[in-house]
């Protein structure tokens, strides 16, 4: 049984069991760990309003938990109706529980926020405070790939979480058609080209100093022999590197940026929606619209100069 359910509901409690099976089954249909670490939480708390089986779920025990969530973001409490909603599916799919409580309780809206991009200058100030492009051969090798970690998020609009897990053999490096495959949400692969010169540079540097030729790219240990870096050692590594740098910057908005600099550069949403492993292109238009906002804002900033000259 999952340590964190045995510790903390105890393998007597009606539901324990379930809630193992469940996030098993959410680890083997390659669920990212941090969803499935989220809703191991949520679902924790879930139990204290419902000492029973599955079986016996009805919507009482929810509607207790969801009124325990009244006060936080609504971004928060749709994740934690969304654990539960998830965990009733699969209790009726599993012939555990008759009827999904769920169907009774209203949806959490939550409203629209624009993507926050970070500007070039504070991501080349952040990068630049872990190593050179060009690094002196003394670089400790956990500075360099610590380095080509961010840079790979950023040139490549990626999730931090997709870039921990890459392997070496994602990677195709052929001169001129460099691309990598990135395993995505659900399962979902894409290959993202390789078209920044002084990043590959880099990248192949790295692999030259470490040695590697097979395996997961970036590494927990130094000496080469450990796991994939976990996302939240490189959220500990970011925020290290962002207070040397003295910006205040989310390891999410390098992703943002990207985007962003794509569709000012006038690449079609489509394309930007692929590169970004976007399910839809209503995700992807967003960036789109901040656009707009930017040219919104300096239409303003233009007029308020006019009129003060005026």
């Amino acid at each position: 049984m999952d340590e964190t359910i045995q510790d903390q509901l105890g393998s007597g409690h009606p539901l324990a069991a379930a809630l193992d099976a469940f996030l098993t089954d959410l680890a083997n249909g390659n669920a990212s760990g941090h969803t499935i670490r989220a809703y191991r939480g949520d679902l924790l708390r879930f139990a204290a309003h419902h000492d029973a089986g599955p079986g016996e779920l009805t919507v009482t025990p929810v509607r207790a938990y969801l009124a325990e969530t009244a006060g936080l973001a609504p971004a928060t409490r749709k994740r934690k109706r969304a654990a539960v909603a998830s965990f009733c599916r699969w209790a009726v799919r599993h012939e555990l529980l008759d009827a999904n409580p769920m169907d009774h309780i209203d949806t959490v809206k939550v409203p629209k926020r624009l993507p926050r991009p970070a500007t070039a200058g504070d991501v080349a100030k952040i990068l630049a405070a872990i190593s050179p492009r060009r690094p002196r051969k003394d670089l400790p090798v956990d500075r360099l790939r610590d380095r080509v970690l961010f840079e790979t998020i950023y040139v490549c609009g990626a999730r931090a979480g997709e870039v921990c897990g890459l392997y070496v053999e994602d990677l195709d490096l052929r001169l001129d058609d460099e691309h990598v495959r990135i395993h995505g949400k659900g399962g979902t692969v894409r290959t993202v080209l390789l078209d920044d010169r002084g990043y590959v540079a880099l990248l192949k540097l790295y692999l030259q100093r470490t040695g590697y030729t097979a395996g997961p790219l970036f590494r927990a240990s130094i000496n080469g022999t450990g796991g994939p870096l976990s996302y939240d050692a490189a959220q500990h590594r970011w925020t290290h590197y962002c207070m040397a740098a003295d910006v205040d910057l989310d390891i999410h908005q390098l992703r943002h940026s990207h985007a962003t600099e794509l569709i000012n550069a006038g690449v079609s949403i489509e394309a930007v929606r692929r590169r970004l492993g976007h399910a839809s292109t209503e995700t992807t238009q967003l960036y789109a619209l901040l656009d707009d906002k930017v040219a919104d804002d300096e239409i303003r900033a233009a007029r308020r100069r006019s009129r003060a000259q005026g």
